[in-house]
């Protein structure tokens, strides 16, 4: 959100901007002082933002809202002072006496009279009702408001009981007087907001527009994903130096069959400058390699930094989306008798402009569902061994790449069977599948429009408007939600969002001989499964997974193209759900992980089954994205229907006795060094390991690899020395090597890259697929 430009504003906007954040502070501070009555700090926020209004109030010439702001200063001296207490009763005065100040500051219809005309009574009626309660008095009754009311208008207060005679009261029992606009204290020149507009000129503030900062972030999305158009281009030329390295090999080849004829002096010659030019051109091609590897992680960590600055602009504290909830939620228990509090954590958690703005409805339902369905009475509360007042907790958090926005009370639950029957009533299901239902298939009715506990129809709810107002906002957002309960502690909300709408992490797999991408955040896992791990029950397959059976279901059926292929006798498998719906997808092959800018297709096609979005690879190939909330209704209609196809391993090519290239893993560390061979014999691979340098130069010289990985820092011989000695060997100077260390420092990089290494990746960074396709490219496919 952009901040205004204050010196563009008159006093009187000046005066409406410092009392927004004044009053949503006098608001917060009051709930708290319900809580905490003697609360110094919330007193002194009170007295602050009371004492800030009156003074930018005078400054306007607004003066009931002046009388105003001093009434509610002396009732927060004589509470700092101990000589007034702060009850229910004087909170709900005073929270009346904050809309006041809102409505003056900002008033109906624009009229800036209002306070004087329309609106005197209130103005009249406040300054009469808090000196009355201050002395111990109940408030008269309110005026109806001239504005337009607040979604759930708070009631009048309830009659209050005598004080008892240890309760302390005003020493005065005689009302206040009108106060009078006496003469002020030492205000400054310009009100706060003037504060305000010194540290936005401090902070160089300018005025952007949404549309502006949406621009700017598609734009550095754009060039984050252009920027990584490098790596292909740089596994080319890696691809380009294996097949000149195997030119110099077919050249000493043909040298060694021509050793035994004489060769004249001009052959020999054009020899010894062949294999010198060649030799120059390698070195060439490699110090060119690894200029275009460090210019290409430049360029990422570039557009990495661009797109987060960016991305920044878009984000706004969750706080900002939170401003009058818990007030809103206090004014609902009133109304319906209850004593509510929210308690909100979070609010420094930073979410997307858009995903924000569009989260004030949803919340708001939750909440006030929480208040009307969940929370007890207090009658009920004391019988069940609970506190008088509920409480309901909102928070916002992030977890793995995603935003959680979480609403959960401790009030009754949700009643289970008082679903079912709702179900069968309203001809949802007959009474015999909804008995077969589970406790979060029930739960899911509750999102359905229309479908409501309530019998009857009251302000706060029965007409069944809520939930699926939630439901339709994360379906818009690609957001999901999940519902719990627990009979007699309460009921839990949680909501699950991407943190941007622009951009996503995918994995991008091949199904029929095309990219599709999955959300990352929506992947449990990815598997490679051998084909005698697949199991077939009554006719669907399945494998074991986290200690449970899980079906597979193949890809192509869902997305109806082709057929599924096998891969070296293996199955590729993305699995997603959860619970009971997880699902073992297969694939063709992984493809590897990909920042995409996501392309939103033309709503012209409507929602099309299974497919979320469309985007473009680092070549320009569009893929499409999938739904995986789409995809797993799918795959259960198709289950529930038995038209489940099962995985054909009859397809798989016939086992033959194929030489396979030979590679040495050299690691000291026995996890890393078991982490690469299973990756590698999965893959096809011929694998031996040595667990440290001097046993994987023993290895070079007793036998024939087609490549050797090996780790920097071990025992008796360092991955550097190892390198230097097969480049020092005339017979291995040919040996593509590659380093895999947990040293990531440009210096050690530059280190092993001049003892001869073909490729340098660091633990920490490299992923199963990046390390194979690095082979692959050194070294070809396995067989």
């Amino acid at each position: 959100m952009s901040t205004p430009d204050l010196s563009q504003m008159s006093m009187l906007d000046l005066f409406r901007f410092e009392a927004e954040s004044q009053i949503a502070q006098l608001n917060a501070s009051l709930l708290a002082l319900e809580q905490q009555p003697t609360a110094a700090d919330h007193l002194e926020a009170c007295m602050r933002a009371g004492h800030s209004l009156k003074g930018a109030a005078r400054i306007v010439g607004l003066e009931p809202a002046v009388k105003v702001a001093h009434v509610l200063e002396d009732c927060f001296v004589l509470a700092q002072q101990g000589r007034l207490l702060l009850q229910k009763k004087h909170i709900d005065v005073l929270l009346r006496g904050a809309d006041l100040l809102a409505r003056i500051a900002a008033p109906p219809d624009g009229d800036e009279a209002w306070a004087d005309h329309a609106g005197r009574a209130e103005v009249q009626a406040f300054l009469v009702a808090l000196p009355s309660v201050m002395s111990g008095g109940d408030a008269a009754p309110w005026p109806a408001p001239t504005s337009a009311p607040t979604p759930i208008p708070p009631p009048p207060p309830p009659p209050a009981p005598a004080p008892a005679a240890a309760e302390p009261v005003v020493a005065a029992a005689a009302p206040l007087p009108e106060p009078e606009p006496a003469e002020p204290a030492p205000v400054p020149a310009a009100p706060v907001a003037a504060a305000h507009l010194a540290n936005a000129s401090g902070a160089r503030a300018v005025r952007v527009s949404a549309d502006s900062l949406d621009r700017l972030l598609g734009l550095t999305g754009e060039s984050l994903v252009e920027s990584r158009r490098l790596k292909p281009f740089s596994a080319s030329m890696l691809r380009m130096k294996r097949t000149q390295r195997e030119a110099m090999q077919a050249l000493d080849l043909l040298q060694q069959k021509l050793a035994a004829t004489q060769l004249d002096e001009f052959a020999q010659t054009a020899f010894a400058e062949l294999r010198t030019l060649m030799q120059q051109n390698q070195q060439l091609l490699g110090e060119q390699l690894s200029a275009l590897d460090a210019f290409d992680r430049r360029s990422v960590n570039l557009s990495q930094r661009l797109y987060d600055e960016a991305l920044a602009c878009r984000m706004r504290p969750f706080a900002d989306g939170t401003a009058g909830l818990a007030r809103m939620v206090r004014d609902v228990g009133n109304t319906l008798g209850k004593s509510v509090r929210l308690d909100i954590v979070g609010n420094t958690t930073q979410i997307d402009r858009d995903i924000l703005e569009k989260l004030e409805a949803p919340i708001g339902h939750l909440l006030r569902n929480a208040v009307d369905h969940g929370i007890e009475s207090s009658a009920q509360r004391r019988a069940a061994g609970k506190p008088e007042q509920g409480v309901i907790r909102l928070e916002a958090r992030h977890s793995a790449g995603m935003l959680l926005i979480e609403v959960a009370d401790d009030g009754a639950g949700i009643d289970i069977e008082q679903v079912r029957r709702a179900v069968v009533a309203r001809g949802l299901s007959n009474q015999e599948t909804a008995e077969r239902l589970s406790e979060a298939e029930l739960l899911e009715f509750l999102l359905l429009p229309s479908f409501s506990l309530r019998d009857t129809v009251t302000e706060i709810s029965g007409r069944g408007v809520g939930l699926d107002v939630v439901a339709d906002m994360l379906k818009q957002v690609r957001g999901t939600i999940r519902i719990t309960t627990q009979a007699g502690q309460g009921s839990r909300f949680l909501m699950q969002l991407p943190l941007t709408l622009s951009v996503i992490r995918s994995l991008l797999v091949d199904i029929a001989g095309e990219p599709y991408a999955f959300p990352l955040a929506y992947v449990n896992r990815t598997l490679r499964l051998p084909a005698e791990a697949l199991q077939t029950l009554e006719g669907y397959q399945h494998f074991s997974h986290g200690g449970r059976q899980v079906g597979l279901v193949s890809a192509h059926q869902v997305l109806q193209k082709g057929q599924w292929r096998s891969r070296d006798g293996s199955v590729c498998v993305v699995v997603i759900g959860e619970q009971e719906h997880t699902y073992g997808l297969a694939v063709d092959a992984f493809l590897g992980e990909r920042m995409l800018v996501v392309q939103p297709l033309d709503p012209r096609l409507g929602k099309i089954a299974d497919v979320l979005a469309g985007a473009l690879m680092e070549d320009g190939t569009p893929l499409l994205i999938l739904d995986v909330a789409d995809m797993l209704r799918t795959v259960e209609k198709l289950t529930s229907s038995g038209r489940l196809q099962t995985v054909d391993q009859d397809g798989a090519a016939p086992t033959t006795t194929v030489a396979r290239k030979k590679v040495l893993v050299v690691d000291d560390s026995l996890t890393v060094r078991e982490l690469e061979r299973k990756l590698l014999t999965n893959r096809g691979y011929q694998v031996t390991v040595a667990v440290d340098g001097m046993d994987g130069w023993n290895a070079v010289r007793a036998d024939s690899f087609d490549l050797v990985i090996t780790d920097i820092d071990m025992p008796r011989m360092d991955g550097i020395e190892l390198v230097s000695l097969i480049r020092g060997a005339a017979n291995l100077q040919s040996l593509p090597v590659m380093i895999v260390s947990y040293k990531d420092r440009e210096e050690d990089r530059q280190r092993g890259l001049e003892a001869g290494a073909d490729h340098y990746f660091t633990k920490s960074s490299f992923h199963d697929e990046s390390l194979l396709q690095a082979v692959t490219d050194l070294i070809g496919e396995a067989t």
